[in-house]
């Protein structure tokens, strides 16, 4: 155990050095260097109940139903241990351990509530056996590493068990195609309303992760997720699923389930899917009733550069952040630019995906997504920055049948000459799609009092 204790008192101070010279960095870095004095130093801790322990993963939505989970819990009076910072790797857990770990590597919690990476959960699992897990969804995404969902589907099949609970999206089929597996499965859901929407008959389907065979959706509440039925072997969203968000209400900015009014702190269709997961597992796992959570939603403040709004002189610039290798937060960021039918300029900053070598430039997850309604929406010009990407996405513009002359193609993401093109739109309403790191610079730009 020397090297545990070692490699854990090295954790702690690694932790409070970083802390001192920067805030909120650091969330990988003293687990991994634990890690390597002590391979399976995330199995030594003492006093977890593993039945407290409480996996979040998917593609889309687990940070925010992380975020969600934790904030309703310690609302409720709950201890909880989390990585709330986003370092979702074995490293990240392990920072998180322990930082609320005793010297002795002793824990004291209520829950342990853990965003987790789904490629990498095989390993995360080995040290720390969670017999809890929602599954938000599983798409395609970060293809240079996680190659397809039906990828993920195998990872996980290598995690879920008979000893699992699991929490499951009703209306995602890869994610309901667990259900088999665990000992037992909760389902959680959310009702059609104003902003579902249907595809037509030559938009692509996705194959049933049973049968293989077409699925047919009745409708989308997402894209890619929504009441669906496979017409060959049965394998269908359920009708009366465990936990459902109902009579959305965007006037009042409300929603219930189990008949406690919510209020929405957030009424972006994605995110109605993180507040049905997140109040299943509080109930269900946890103990707190719906009831008891409503009034956490009234303070949630969710994960910074989520969805932001920033004054430009006269403008108005309202940011969507997306993963920029993923068609479906892409067309979740389209779908919502659509809806608004008022005078618009969109600015399109995708980039070169550079997680790790070999970097490359990933273009094709914009043309598995459909940019019509965004197009016929009334939109005064087109804003195609980032090096090397900006005449990719000017290209899928102009496919969708926008004329060369309404878009403007930069070559770079100069901060200055960004906000010098927005300056020239007619409009004060303004929708930004950029890396984080981008819009950071652009928030201090205004902030510096540059405009």
């Amino acid at each position: 155990m020397m090297k545990f204790y070692f490699a854990l008192w090295l954790a702690k101070l690694m932790g409070i050095a970083i802390k001192l010279v920067s805030k909120g960095r650091g969330t990988n870095l003293p687990g991994e260097k634990a890690l390597t004095i002590d391979p399976d130093f995330v199995k030594h801790f003492k006093n977890i109940d593993y039945s407290k322990v409480v996996f979040i993963t998917g593609t889309n939505g687990k940070s925010s139903t992380t975020n969600l989970v934790t904030h309703i819990l310690k609302q409720n009076g709950k201890k909880i241990v989390s990585n709330l910072e986003g370092a979702n790797l074995l490293g990240g857990i392990a920072t998180s351990l322990a930082k609320e770990a005793s010297l002795s590597g002793k824990l004291k919690a209520d829950y342990y509530i853990f965003e987790t990476d789904e490629r990498y959960l095989p390993l995360i699992y080995a040290q720390l056996p969670a017999e809890n897990m929602l599954i938000t969804n599983l798409q395609k995404d970060q293809v240079q590493r996680n190659g397809d969902p039906d990828f993920i589907i195998r990872k996980l099949k290598e995690v879920v068990n008979p000893n699992m609970t699991l929490i499951l999206n009703n209306e995602e089929p890869r994610s309901r195609f667990f259900e088999e597996v665990a000992r037992r499965s909760i389902y959680y859901s959310v009702s059609r309303h104003n902003e579902s929407f249907v595809k037509g008959g030559d938009y692509p389907t996705q194959a049933c992760p049973k049968c293989h065979h077409d699925l047919r959706f009745d409708y989308y509440n997402v894209d890619s997720i929504g009441a669906f039925a496979c017409d060959f072997c049965g394998f269908a969203s359920k009708s009366t699923p465990d936990y459902s968000v109902t009579e959305l209400n965007f006037k009042d900015n409300t929603f219930k389930l189990k008949d406690v009014v919510f209020h929405m702190p957030y009424d972006l269709p994605f995110m109605f899917y993180n507040y049905a997961g997140a109040l299943a597992i509080c109930d269900a796992i946890c103990g707190i009733t719906p009831a008891a959570a409503a009034g956490a939603f009234e303070n949630f403040k969710n994960i910074g550069g989520r969805f932001e709004v920033m004054t430009y002189k006269n403008k108005t610039i309202k940011y969507m952040r997306i993963k920029q290798e993923n068609p479906d937060t892409l067309q979740s960021a389209l779908n919502i630019m659509a809806s608004d039918q008022s005078k618009k300029m969109v600015a399109l900053g995708l980039y070169v995906v550079n997680d790790f070598v070999p970097h490359y430039i990933n273009t094709f997850y914009a043309f598995d997504c459909d940019f019509k309604p965004l197009v016929d929406s009334n939109v005064e010009r087109y804003l195609c920055f980032s090096e090397h990407v900006a005449y990719d996405t000017a290209n899928r513009l102009v496919y969708e049948g926008v004329s060369r002359e309404e878009i403007t193609i930069m070559d770079s993401d100069d901060i200055k000459e960004i906000f010098a093109e927005i300056d020239k739109a007619e409009t004060d309403n303004i929708y930004l799609i950029t890396w984080i790191s981008t819009f950071e610079k652009m928030k201090k730009f205004i902030e510096g009092g540059q405009n």
